[in-house]
């Protein structure tokens, strides 16, 4: 679960990463902070090619965008995201249901560091919650994967392909922000939605995702510039399914 800080405070800052990255560490290894700053415009950035799935938000930050506006834009990008609001001041609460942004969790910054220290806490624990029960939802667009002792879950949209690893029962999953090997079989994710297809024993490709391919040669290249291989039997039926 990929968590993005937006605190303009630095001591706060700093406390919400030591925080979270403590509770990871001895809780819950598949969180960890991908961005951490001060600056909302960073976070925008963030948000135009790639998704956390949980954001440490301040209402007052400093700037022509404000945590609330922060938090609208993330709501257009990802209504499932997970959205924590902080601040120093308890009435800001209301604002929260007045945009709509339903938010998770509201934390006032004003309370001592051991009862801020549980709060963060918990609205992480609740988060992850519902981070694997996204998952596990089959009516959501989603796959999830356990890479270790870590879960992670990932969109369709954000999928070039499967492939099968060298060390037997593993998959490699080659998608928007990574790749990532796991223990699976690719008849597992051959019907999950119809953009996914098996255009060889080794490979499960995502069809929106093709760029061209070479029939004499047997190959395909993905928007990623990866390639991969296509049976003889199921080149027709690949061209015809992409309508080349």
């Amino acid at each position: 679960m990929n968590v993005v800080i937006c605190e303009d405070e630095v001591e706060q800052r700093e406390f919400l990463q030591k925080t979270i990255s403590e509770y990871a560490t001895f809780h819950e290894p598949s969180i960890k902070i991908a961005l951490s700053t001060s600056d909302p415009n960073r976070v925008l950035a963030y948000l135009k090619d790639q998704r956390a799935d949980c954001y440490f938000l301040d209402i007052e930050l400093g700037s022509a965008i404000t945590g609330m506006e922060l938090a609208r834009i993330i709501r257009e990008h990802d209504p499932l995201a997970q959205i924590i609001f902080i601040s120093m001041h308890a009435d800001r609460l209301k604002l929260t249901f007045k945009y709509k942004l339903a938010a998770l969790d509201f934390i006032v910054k004003s309370a001592g560091y051991d009862q801020l220290t549980i709060e963060i806490e918990e609205a992480l624990k609740e988060a992850f919650n519902i981070y694997r029960k996204i998952g596990n939802q089959s009516e959501i667009s989603y796959i999830q994967i356990k890479i270790g002792e870590r879960i992670k879950n990932v969109r369709y949209d954000d999928i070039y392909y499967f492939e099968t690893s060298t060390q037997e029962h593993k998959l490699i999953l080659h998608e928007v922000s990574g790749v990532y090997e796991f223990y699976g079989r690719l008849k597992t994710y051959e019907e999950i939605d119809q953009r996914f297809y098996r255009c060889h024993k080794s490979f499960l490709i995502n069809l929106d995702y093709v760029r061209e391919i070479d029939t004499k040669e047997r190959k395909l290249t993905l928007a990623n510039d990866h390639i991969c291989l296509i049976s003889s039997r199921k080149v027709k039926e690949l061209q015809k399914k992409l309508s080349i």
